[in-house]
């Protein structure tokens, strides 16, 4: 039985409104039938980590899980992260960016209207407070002016991401109904880099850019939960959210890690047709494909070298390929295909963790 440590503070879903070191780490030897990777740390003790090492006599002390260590992706990325996925609406970032200067425009009118009998004797408030004295009635009662320009623009945000979802079911529903095949690939891949020389593009499509990239995907529950000693329906951790019904959509509430809504509305379907943005992703250049003439297109990784893929329930190095696409009717989509990378042989330490938005419209997915 092979042993080694492993250490974890990831990130919740709204993890900028924490503070990473008042989060607990959750450290445990983990007991497996296969070997580990070389020891690796990304982070630091005070801030978001990843680290898997060699046990030590300081670490006797840690609780003992057995769990599975595999080189092969695990079923639940390949059921979420492997096949064809369509862009959200851009109207969905736009919106989230307008839900600030909204709430503070129409909480401002509110406020002016309350203290306008106060500073009315400051003249050069006068144009400023006439207008907001004014008052429009309807029925037996006066509402004022100003609000009726202040709400629709309040109102704006959640009538933009009603617009831009059944855009998006749209979407999916055509892609559910019209299956796109595969494209047919070559690749042959080395250190921290994929060499792609053969390349078949489905019809109807336009290729647009590629690009590889390296995350840790969401702990597994039941890992976090044996850690710290828990039961399933006793209090959680802070960033952990409760068990949630059967019925399941994104990989962050399948483990409940984190709460939130990672993707924007997605159809009744046994796969998810929108890409969930990791929470910690490292990915490599954007590489422009639009002019097919090279044999061979080179895709490097990022800037850090980072471990090659490894899999347990609590730490998982996840890389993939992504390709992006455009169709005849102009939907942005994605192929993303998982990629099984070869550890090296000595030790790796990156000083931060990266960590991307939990929504997909705010994060580079």
């Amino acid at each position: 039985m092979e042993e080694s440590v492993q250490r974890i503070r990831y990130p919740p879903f709204e993890h900028s409104d924490m503070i990473p070191k008042e989060i607990p780490i959750i450290e445990i030897i983990l007991e497996s039938e296969n070997t580990p990777p070389p020891p690796f740390k990304i982070g630091k003790d005070d801030d978001w980590l990843v680290e898997w090492t060699k046990i030590s006599k300081e670490n006797k002390g840690l609780p003992r899980i057995k769990g599975d260590v595999s080189k092969e992706t695990f079923p639940f990325l390949m059921r979420t992260r492997n096949g064809w996925y369509i862009d959200p609406d851009p109207m969905h970032y736009r919106a989230r960016k307008m839900i600030t200067p909204a709430v503070v425009l129409i909480i401002s009118t509110l406020f002016l209207r309350a203290v306008t009998p106060a500073i009315k004797e400051i003249k050069l408030l006068l144009p400023i407070l006439d207008l907001l004295s004014y008052s429009i009635r309807i029925g037996q009662l006066d509402y004022p002016f100003f609000l009726f320009i202040a709400f629709p623009i309040f109102v704006s945000p959640m009538l933009f991401r009603m617009i831009a979802n059944m855009r998006d079911i749209k979407r999916q529903n055509q892609l559910i109904t019209n299956p796109i095949t595969p494209p047919e690939i070559t690749i042959d891949k080395s250190a921290n880099e994929i060499k792609i020389s053969k390349l078949k593009i489905p019809k109807g499509l336009e290729i647009k850019r590629a690009r590889i990239q390296v995350g840790i995907a969401v702990p597994e529950r039941r890992m976090i939960l044996q850690s710290q000693g828990k039961n399933e329906g006793e209090q959680t951790i802070p960033g952990m959210s409760t068990a949630l019904p059967e019925r399941r959509i994104t990989t962050g509430e399948e483990l409940g890690t984190g709460v939130g809504e990672s993707t924007p509305m997605t159809v009744a379907h046994r796969r998810l047709m929108m890409l969930e943005p990791m929470r910690v992703l490292d990915p490599g250049p954007w590489v422009d494909l639009t002019d097919l003439r090279e044999k061979e297109i080179i895709l490097h990784g990022p800037d850090e070298l980072w471990p090659g893929s490894i899999y347990s329930g609590l730490i998982a190095v996840h890389w993939e390929l992504i390709l992006e696409f455009k169709t005849n009717d102009g939907t942005n989509m994605k192929w993303v295909r998982p990629l099984i990378m070869d550890n090296y042989h000595h030790r790796i330490d990156i000083n931060t963790l990266p960590v991307k938005s939990g929504r997909l419209e705010l994060s580079d997915y």
